[in-house]
């Protein structure tokens, strides 16, 4: 990744200036854990919600499009305020965008408890919004905020380590969430009392963050230019490719894990159950967790490569022995047991696991090739779940979690590179493109009621050609010649 020139490292300025950023980074380490954290709580939400009130699979679901459809929602707001009034966050600095974001998480969680009062579904869903309007508003400020906290040059390992501890707060929720709302906090009986406390304790850690986040002594990272009005990040040509990468990565992502279990049912495959097919779903997002944590230090600036190598070893295997372990943990008849996998069960993902060490080594720390590399490697192995049956497609399936790993944070980073004042508002651009989650899934659903839930993995493989495309060409950071002067 080339370094950012000094001119355009001097637009957003800091209020302090040659300092050590790693206290800060650790702050917003966590603040991308509680994200990852209640945003997969709702998995565990959906389920409970479905039993109190008798609901429908469609009702259900509609806990799901209140908390994404936010994404949009909010981000095309945000958008349309900064063409008109000026980028709000290049005003009042990411710091204190971070803060308001965090503030209407909290809101969001308290909302929970009189939702819970007054039994309303619609009351839930509409707490279910504010909370992602919340997260939205986060991801807006704090993924931008993570990648200029440093170095322009290590601007994706820093965001790809953030991301790995949000894939950890992923990996952990279901397991802390179904304790507290199903174990600590009920009476044995289903009811909406059970969500009350938790929700609680959720939006006070929100609101304690804020306040740490608001007494920190933070890098506030203002705009110090004139803020401009209008719609000027749309002058940048690998922002407007940038936007459909997102699109197209979160489109893939969110169908191939919609429809994984379904494919691990299928009698060709492994025949498994619902529970069974959960279990392995874990390796799917775990896998994601070990690979940005890999990133982070393959694009990190140590110089010696034996030592970075080193470290992304001893990485993959520490963050595979996590998920190993949780994945050993068993609810039955109340009591948590510990059922290990053998290895033989494991084998073929330990080799995908090799291979995926192997692609950061090819990509040599450059976030374009990396996002290239793995972009044909995820294409390989949905031809793998397309082409073959067995253990070789059902393992090739969930290590597609592995090469997902660095696509958000490398597709970002290059997509925001260059923006200058603009930066706030290529990311809420980014961030809107979320909806492709809301559009691939119900397409390969479709598709899938035609050729087979098999055959339907293809309509993903489209999406990773563009990947590929801008990991080729379609990052090189370029301006519209007739804007390139507004």
């Amino acid at each position: 990744m080339e370094q950012m020139p000094a001119s355009e490292q001097n637009t957003l300025s800091s209020d302090q200036t040659d300092q050590n950023y790693t206290k800060p980074f650790i702050t917003i380490i966590f603040l991308f854990f509680m994200w990852g954290f209640i945003t997969v709580m709702n998995d565990v939400l959906i389920p409970h919600l479905k039993a109190v009130f008798d609901l429908s699979y469609f009702q259900a679901a509609l806990v799901q499009f209140a908390f994404f459809g936010a994404f949009f929602i909010v981000s095309l707001l945000y958008f349309l305020i900064s063409v008109s009034k000026g980028d709000i966050i290049s005003k009042l600095g990411y710091k204190n965008g971070i803060i308001i974001g965090l503030i209407l998480c909290g809101l969001g969680c308290v909302l929970f408890y009189p939702a819970a009062q007054y039994e309303k579904y619609g009351f839930f869903l509409s707490a279910l919004f504010v909370l992602a309007s919340g997260v939205t508003i986060l991801q807006i400020a704090a993924n931008p905020y993570a990648a200029i906290l440093g170095k322009p040059e290590t601007a994706s390992s820093r965001l790809n380590l953030a991301q790995g501890f949000n894939s950890l707060g992923t990996t952990l929720a279901p397991f802390i969430g179904a304790l507290l709302i199903y174990k600590v906090f009920s009476d044995g009986v289903v009811s909406v009392e059970s969500i009350k406390v938790p929700y609680l304790i959720y939006g006070g850690v929100f609101v304690l963050l804020a306040l740490l986040i608001k007494v920190s002594h933070l890098p506030t990272f203002v705009n110090k230019d004139k803020i401009l009005k209008g719609a000027g990040a749309l002058k940048y040509n690998h922002l407007l490719f940038g936007m459909g990468a997102i699109f197209a990565y979160v489109g893939a992502e969110v169908s191939i894990g919609s429809f994984l279990i379904n494919f691990f049912a299928l009698d060709s495959i492994m025949g498994m159950d619902e529970s069974q097919g959960g279990i392995y779903l874990s390796y799917y997002w775990g896998g994601a967790m070990i690979g940005r944590f890999l990133g982070a230090i393959s694009m990190s600036d140590i110089q010696k490569t034996t030592t970075k190598y080193l470290w992304m070893a001893l990485s993959s295997i520490a963050v595979f022995g996590f998920v190993y372990l949780m994945t050993a943990i068993r609810n039955e008849d109340g009591l948590f047991l510990m059922k290990f996998l053998s290895f033989q069960d494991v084998a073929l993902f330990i080799l995908f696991l090799i291979l995926n060490y192997g692609c950061f080594v090819i990509g040599k720390s450059n976030p374009s090739s990396i996002l290239k590399i793995f972009s044909l490697a995820v294409i390989g192995l949905l031809l793998i779940m397309v082409l073959f049956d067995g253990a070789l497609a059902f393992w090739a399936a969930i290590s597609i979690g592995l090469f997902n790993s660095i696509m958000w944070s490398n597709i970002f980073t290059l997509a925001i590179k260059g923006l200058k004042e603009h930066t706030s508002q290529g990311s809420s651009l980014l961030v809107m493109m979320i909806v492709g989650g809301a559009i691939f899934p119900p397409i390969q659903g479709a598709l899938a009621d035609i050729v087979g839930i098999q055959n339907s993995f293809l309509l993903p493989v489209i999406c990773y050609i563009y990947l590929f495309f801008f990991g080729w060409k379609g990052y090189k950071t370029s301006v519209k010649s007739d804007l390139a002067n507004s």
